[in-house]
């Protein structure tokens, strides 16, 4: 039977894929912007007729229904990143978080941690040899989804054909169901301010070095970094996820790759978050391969690119270096993501520059970032030994090989003004200084 024959007979209404999930199943979402939206509304709806199933899932975008109080005792999510559509359920007790470091979510799955009988995920049309593309989200879900027992496929016209270790065969989809509507625009939230922001971006982009390979994490600084950097040379990407900032420096002739010294001429990524330009843009491209996130945030992996940046946001930073970036004291925000991976990466890179930049106070000046101790209960992301560059909008403060006492001194210098007499108080209190 020709591929062609078999995607015919697999093709059916979400309702009756989503039947094929029974009480205590352990069901695999794919996420961020490629949730396959009918399925999971197929799901939502079918939830009433199940009871116990899990879902697991990272970060997702767009409507939340199946946390909601009605799907109590028939779904419950079991997220290993929280994001801000499920944070609510979470904090409420309706939904589980699981941490675990983003290089190895996968291989929970992999490994028959957690077994998976289902896999929702969202994939291009098959190409001419039968093989769709995981499109912007490959690096979550590829390997839950070999995983599964069942694998349920959305086929979207509008999902873009990535290159690189992204595809599957018809012959590996039990049920498929075929749609056509546009992927999520996400662009990356504003953080405290555009002109803070930009501020922190200027100061990271002073420590970017000409050849580099940069990784840029979560959230408005990283992504403005991408801006103060057109007067650089031969920049390359080896990242967990990227957004519409790069195409300009693609176009600029900036972002070349060429001095990579892994994946040399490619742009490595494990999914994208952006908007349609971005989506268009990425369709065939050849610039681009996307990989497994077990591979892509591998540190030792990471650690091979020379010259690699690593820019990820925090919460606080206390005056030993501890970042925060998961929790808000003991209320869970967020996740490790792949901060810890590109961190340590970057850090054992040769010429490497990992980098935590962060606002110096929360909206309104209200509060400091930078704090003696990190809030009681806070979860600590970055340790003091893994740490290295802390930038906010004051400046830049290098803690690699220094003391306590010269690490609080450097953290103080990049507080915000009004909060300085207070944070060097403490640090004498505590003996840092």
């Amino acid at each position: 039977m020709s591929w062609v024959q078999k995607y015919a007979d697999r093709i059916v209404a979400p309702q009756v894929a989503v039947a094929n999930i029974k009480d205590g199943d352990r069901v695999f979402l794919t996420g961020n912007v490629s949730v396959p939206a009918r399925l999971l509304a197929a799901l939502v709806e079918y939830a009433p007729n199940l009871n116990n199933v899990e879902v697991c899932q990272a970060l997702t975008v767009g409507p939340a229904d199946y946390v909601s109080e009605a799907m109590a005792g028939h779904l419950r999510v079991n997220t290993m990143f929280i994001s801000a559509n499920i944070r609510q359920a979470v904090h409420a007790g309706r939904a589980d978080f699981t941490p675990v470091l983003l290089s190895e979510f996968p291989l929970l799955f992999k490994r028959g941690i957690l077994p998976v009988d289902v896999a929702l995920i969202h994939v291009s049309p098959p190409d001419e040899h039968g093989f769709c593309s995981f499109g912007v989200e490959v690096g979550l879900s590829k390997t839950p989804a070999e995983t599964a027992r069942i694998v349920i496929a959305e086929v979207n016209e509008q999902m873009p054909r990535t290159l690189g270790d992204s595809f599957v065969h018809v012959s590996r989809l039990n049920y498929m169901l075929p749609v056509n509507y546009p992927l999520p625009d996400l662009m990356m939230a504003e953080e405290h301010g555009s002109e803070t922001t930009e501020k922190i971006a200027r100061f990271c982009a002073e420590l970017i070095p000409d050849g580099a390979t940069m990784q840029m994490g979560i959230g408005a600084i990283p992504d403005a970094v991408l801006k103060f950097l057109y007067d650089k040379k031969d920049l390359g990407v080896h990242t967990e996820l990227f957004s519409d900032g790069v195409i300009d420096l693609v176009e600029a002739g900036v972002l070349t790759s060429a001095r990579k010294s892994l994946h040399p001429g490619k742009i490595v990524s494990g999914f994208i978050l952006g908007t349609q330009r971005l989506y268009k843009w990425a369709n065939d491209n050849p610039l681009i391969e996307m990989h497994r996130t077990e591979y892509v945030n591998d540190p030792f992996v990471i650690a091979q690119n020379q010259r690699m940046v690593a820019v990820n946001s925090a919460i606080e930073v206390d005056l030993t270096g501890q970042v925060c970036a998961d929790s808000i004291g003991p209320k869970l925000y967020s996740g490790v993501g792949g901060q810890l991976d590109f961190i340590y990466g970057a850090s054992r890179s040769e010429g490497g520059v990992p980098i935590i930049a962060l606002p110096s106070t929360t909206r309104a000046d209200a509060i400091s970032r930078i704090t003696p101790m990190l809030k009681e209960g806070a979860g600590v992301v970055t340790t003091r030994n893994h740490v290295r560059y802390v930038v906010t909008e004051y400046g830049i403060a290098d803690l690699y090989g220094r003391t306590i006492r010269q690490r609080a001194r450097s953290l103080i210098n990049i507080a915000h003004p009004a909060f300085r007499d207070s944070l060097t108080a403490a640090a004498k209190n505590l003996n840092y200084l």
